[in-house]
């Protein structure tokens, strides 16, 4: 589970104590958070979207503001990662990040996506995952700073680290 855009630039603060306590709270089990970013682990037996229904009540009425949260099974996220086209960022987890979509961009954004690009940056669709590699830094990435702008799609990105991370705190549990 991600949340996006909490506790990023000094912007919309929580604690991950906090949230890891209130979704506990809530009936989830075994709620681990990694980093302070939104990145979240935990087990339910609810469905996809009722955890979705669930957090995005909960949320505001605890920490003040909403978050959209992307919610993934444990499944979805290992098809994520069994299927990355771009296996030489294993060497640089940095330069690979998966950005998670709720849904499908249009063939128009991804062709006007694809025009953005830098001459060393690629990036490959599959599943409401968009692979973004950039092997000179997702910072000076102009795909990165076209993401929100043109695809115009929810959305939220991990490096692939962080990815990786998340799978083995969920197979832990």
């Amino acid at each position: 589970m991600l949340f996006r855009g909490i506790n990023v630039g000094g912007n919309k603060i929580i604690k991950m104590e906090t949230l890891r306590t209130v979704l506990t709270k809530a009936g989830f089990a075994d709620v681990k958070t990694y980093i302070q970013s939104g990145n979240l682990v935990l087990t339910s037996k609810q469905t996809a979207r009722r955890i979705d229904d669930t957090i995005s009540d909960l949320f505001p009425k605890t920490f003040g503001f909403e978050s959209r949260v992307s919610v993934r099974n444990i499944d979805e996220w290992n098809c994520m990662i069994a299927k990355n086209p771009y296996p030489q960022a294993e060497q640089n987890p940095k330069s690979l990040h998966a950005v998670i979509l709720d849904n499908d961009p249009t063939d128009a954004a991804l062709a006007e996506f694809e025009i953005k690009a830098g001459e060393s940056e690629s990036f490959t669709l599959r599943n409401r995952v968009l692979y973004l590699y950039t092997p000179d830094g997702f910072g000076t990435s102009k795909l990165a700073l076209a993401l929100d702008r043109v695809l115009k799609v929810p959305l939220t990105a991990r490096n692939w680290r962080t990815v990786l991370t998340l799978q083995k705190m969920a197979a832990e549990i």
